[in-house]
């Protein structure tokens, strides 16, 4: 690799993607400088825990110091100094000169790069219904700042019935940890099924069901219409005339690509950022990683959009062998998992274009999972409270082997690749 020492690497975004990309690039044998900048004040932690563990912790976060989160750091401040890389938070980027290689901060300073990484995640929508920004109490979930602001308000000590709008696996692990802090909790889900968009209707009904049996409401066709704010509380209207009391109320609905800086740059913009294997967009100094990209999965053969610290771990690796110069590829099989109670769902692949589906009773008869096929090829697998099974699944997907239905739907069948392999298969 030629030398890098007078060079400089700018990454925009410092949650996961952008922090990990940062320190591969050290690994690489990056020898120039690397600035990070990001909106958020506090040191880069992790984000599956905010609307988990953290939130249902008696842990405070105190406001005025970035220096500790109870959840976890990604790096602690001492390794970013360690590794000679210029950390700047609460600095927002507000363009980027494609031209002059330069990107150009909220307070007008101008810094020049050489390569440029976008790690700029996604925010939360916050729909336009009529009401909501008037109401008390209306939090997403989605930083440090947004479960710091919830779990102050529940410790006020006035919160009784609290509203999730959005019954997405965000919503469900928020109404779960909700619900341990003592709340009445209702889901409101516009949708026929919850997580219609992303599992079969067998995992939707076992998620309702769960909830339902841990004192959840949950409640499906349910168009939220209009917010009446109320001296201290609100109610919900739906459009079917249904209404619902909330102290708070927790949108998750989805997310917004910040895709804005790059689109304004004149980057190729296709549902995210759009990259190529080696992380790279339109513009060969520029990459793109994590949440905010659109990228193509050569395991399934199409592009996707993927929200997962995996992709976003993944990704921060391929672009910082490819900017020092060293091939590489993005080429893996996506993953993802969801705690709610006491409930672990561990998922691998995508479920997209099945045309059948297994469920697979283990004899312990507290787990079980769930194999998406198209024909005769595995898309994916669900296992819920297995880890063995989700292993296998992966390996099943990984080399492309083919399943005998008939033993997996049987619970005697022990779950080895021998046992479960077509005997045609390699």
């Amino acid at each position: 690799m030629e030398s890098t020492s007078n060079k400089t690497c700018v990454i925009i975004g410092a949650s996961h993607a952008g922090v990990n990309c940062a320190f591969n690039l050290r690994k690489e044998g990056w020898q120039g400088s690397i600035k990070m900048y990001d909106a958020d004040p506090y040191l880069p932690y992790h984000r599956p825990p905010l609307s988990k563990a953290y939130l249902t912790s008696d842990d405070g976060l105190d406001r005025n110091t970035s220096t500790s989160l109870s959840i976890g750091l990604l790096k602690s401040k001492e390794a970013y100094e360690k590794e000679n890389i210029s950390l700047n938070l609460g600095v927002k980027v507000d363009k980027i000169d494609p031209e002059s290689k330069s990107i150009t901060l909220e307070s007008e300073e101008t810094i020049g790069y050489d390569f440029l990484v976008l790690a700029t995640g996604a925010r939360p929508i916050i729909p336009g219904i009529p009401g909501l920004k008037e109401a008390n109490n209306v939090f997403p979930l989605r930083t440090a700042t947004d479960v710091m602001n919830i779990k102050s308000c529940v410790a006020d000590g006035n919160i009784k019935n609290v509203v999730v709008i959005g019954g997405g696996y965000i919503g469900l692990e928020i109404a779960a940890s909700l619900k341990k802090l003592g709340n009445k909790v209702t889901v409101l889900e516009r949708e026929e099924r919850i997580l219609q968009r992303v599992t079969a209707p067998i995992m939707s009904s076992y998620f309702e069901q769960l909830h339902k049996a841990n004192g959840v409401d949950v409640l499906t066709s349910k168009n939220v219409t209009s917010i009446e704010h109320k001296a201290v509380s609100n109610t919900v209207k739906c459009q079917d005339d249904s209404s619902f009391e909330a102290d708070m109320i927790i949108v998750g609905v989805g997310i917004f690509v910040n895709k804005e800086l790059a689109e304004v740059a004149g980057i190729e913009i296709e549902n995210g950022i759009k990259v190529n294997a080696q992380a790279q967009t339109s513009d060969a100094s520029i990459y793109a990683i994590g949440d905010c990209t659109y990228h193509h999965n050569p395991r399934f053969n199409k592009y996707v959009r993927l929200e997962s610290v995996q992709n976003a771990v993944d990704q921060s690796k391929v672009a910082a062998a490819s900017i020092c110069g060293k091939g590489s590829a993005y080429d893996t099989i996506p993953w993802f998992w969801s705690d709610q109670f006491d409930i672990k769902l561990q998922m691998v692949g995508l479920s997209e274009g099945y045309n059948e589906v297994i469920k697979r009773e283990e004899t312990d008869g507290t787990s079980f999972s769930v194999w998406y096929f198209k024909d005769d090829e595995l898309l994916a697998v669900d296992a819920v409270n297995n880890a063995k099974t989700y292993v296998f699944g992966t390996k099943f997907i990984k080399d492309k082997l083919k399943v005998d239905k008939i033993k997996l739907a049987n619970p005697d069948t022990p779950m080895k690749l021998g046992e479960l392999k077509l005997d045609n298969t390699v």
